[in-house]
Protein backbone atom coordinates (compact mmCIF):
# COMPACT_ATOMS: atom_id res chain seq x y z
CA UNK A 1 0.00 0.00 0.00
CA UNK A 2 1.26 3.57 -0.96
CA UNK A 3 2.14 6.04 1.95
CA UNK A 4 -1.66 7.26 3.41
CA UNK A 5 -0.42 9.59 5.99
CA UNK A 6 0.95 12.76 6.08
CA UNK A 7 2.21 14.35 9.04
CA UNK A 8 3.20 18.06 8.64
CA UNK A 9 6.31 19.36 9.76
CA UNK A 10 4.72 21.46 12.31
CA UNK A 11 3.35 18.36 13.77
CA UNK A 12 6.62 16.31 13.74
CA UNK A 13 8.14 19.34 14.97
CA UNK A 14 5.93 18.61 18.13
CA UNK A 15 6.30 15.11 18.53
CA UNK A 16 10.23 15.33 18.36
CA UNK A 17 9.98 17.77 21.08
CA UNK A 18 7.45 15.44 23.77
CA UNK A 19 9.53 12.44 22.82
CA UNK A 20 12.75 14.46 23.68
CA UNK A 21 10.93 15.37 26.78
CA UNK A 22 9.77 11.83 28.11
CA UNK A 23 13.03 10.30 26.78
CA UNK A 24 11.05 8.55 24.08
CA UNK A 25 12.00 8.19 20.41
CA UNK A 26 9.95 10.51 18.23
CA UNK A 27 7.55 7.93 16.93
CA UNK A 28 3.71 9.22 17.04
CA UNK A 29 0.87 6.25 16.93
CA UNK A 30 -2.80 7.66 15.74
CA UNK A 31 -5.48 5.45 16.68
CA UNK A 32 -9.26 5.43 16.06
CA UNK A 33 -11.49 4.34 18.20
CA UNK A 34 -14.99 3.62 18.77
CA UNK A 35 -17.19 6.83 20.49
CA UNK A 36 -16.72 10.55 20.76
CA UNK A 37 -19.88 12.99 19.64
CA UNK A 38 -19.64 11.67 16.08
CA UNK A 39 -18.67 7.61 16.19
CA UNK A 40 -14.89 7.33 16.11
CA UNK A 41 -12.41 9.58 17.89
CA UNK A 42 -8.33 9.80 17.44
CA UNK A 43 -6.07 8.62 19.81
CA UNK A 44 -2.48 9.94 19.91
CA UNK A 45 0.25 8.34 22.31
CA UNK A 46 3.74 8.13 22.15
CA UNK A 47 5.13 4.67 21.04
CA UNK A 48 8.32 2.93 20.95
CA UNK A 49 8.22 1.21 18.28
CA UNK A 50 6.41 0.50 15.09
CA UNK A 51 4.23 -3.16 14.71
CA UNK A 52 4.84 -5.64 12.38
CA UNK A 53 1.42 -4.61 10.24
CA UNK A 54 1.32 -0.73 11.08
CA UNK A 55 1.61 1.77 8.49
CA UNK A 56 4.60 3.67 8.86
CA UNK A 57 5.00 7.54 7.08
CA UNK A 58 7.98 9.44 8.46
CA UNK A 59 8.72 13.62 8.22
CA UNK A 60 11.70 15.16 9.04
CA UNK A 61 13.28 12.19 10.94
CA UNK A 62 9.47 12.04 13.06
CA UNK A 63 7.44 8.75 12.63
CA UNK A 64 3.75 8.77 12.24
CA UNK A 65 2.68 4.89 12.52
CA UNK A 66 -1.11 3.55 12.54
CA UNK A 67 -2.41 -0.33 12.75
CA UNK A 68 -4.25 -1.73 10.08
CA UNK A 69 -7.72 -1.41 11.38
CA UNK A 70 -7.14 2.56 12.07
CA UNK A 71 -5.67 2.95 8.41
CA UNK A 72 -8.86 1.82 7.20
CA UNK A 73 -10.70 4.90 8.96
CA UNK A 74 -8.03 7.82 8.07
CA UNK A 75 -6.30 7.01 5.21
CA UNK A 76 -5.60 10.01 3.28
CA UNK A 77 -5.33 11.94 5.89
CA UNK A 78 -3.28 14.63 7.16
CA UNK A 79 -1.95 14.91 10.79
CA UNK A 80 -1.21 18.91 11.61
CA UNK A 81 -0.25 20.42 15.42
CA UNK A 82 -2.36 23.41 15.53
CA UNK A 83 -1.59 26.44 17.92
CA UNK A 84 -4.66 28.62 18.40
CA UNK A 85 -6.63 31.20 21.06
CA UNK A 86 -8.26 27.84 22.07
CA UNK A 87 -5.24 25.92 22.86
CA UNK A 88 -3.01 23.77 20.59
CA UNK A 89 -3.67 20.52 19.59
CA UNK A 90 -2.85 17.89 17.26
CA UNK A 91 -5.96 18.15 14.12
CA UNK A 92 -6.26 15.19 11.65
CA UNK A 93 -7.82 16.24 8.39
CA UNK A 94 -9.18 13.28 7.19
CA UNK A 95 -10.96 13.13 3.54
CA UNK A 96 -13.30 10.38 4.51
CA UNK A 97 -14.77 11.87 7.39
CA UNK A 98 -18.44 12.41 6.25
CA UNK A 99 -19.11 14.33 9.96
CA UNK A 100 -17.39 15.73 12.30
CA UNK A 101 -17.68 17.79 15.49
CA UNK A 102 -16.89 21.11 16.85
CA UNK A 103 -13.81 19.80 18.99
CA UNK A 104 -12.49 18.24 15.88
CA UNK A 105 -11.33 14.69 17.95
CA UNK A 106 -14.13 12.66 16.23
CA UNK A 107 -15.61 11.99 13.45
CA UNK A 108 -18.18 9.97 11.44
CA UNK A 109 -17.51 8.34 7.87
Amino acid sequence: MAETLTLTASAARRVALIAQKQAKPPILRLSVEGGGCSGFQYKFDLADMAEGDDSVSETDGVRLIVDPVSLDLVAGSVVDFVESLGGAAFKVENPQAAAGCGCGSSFGI
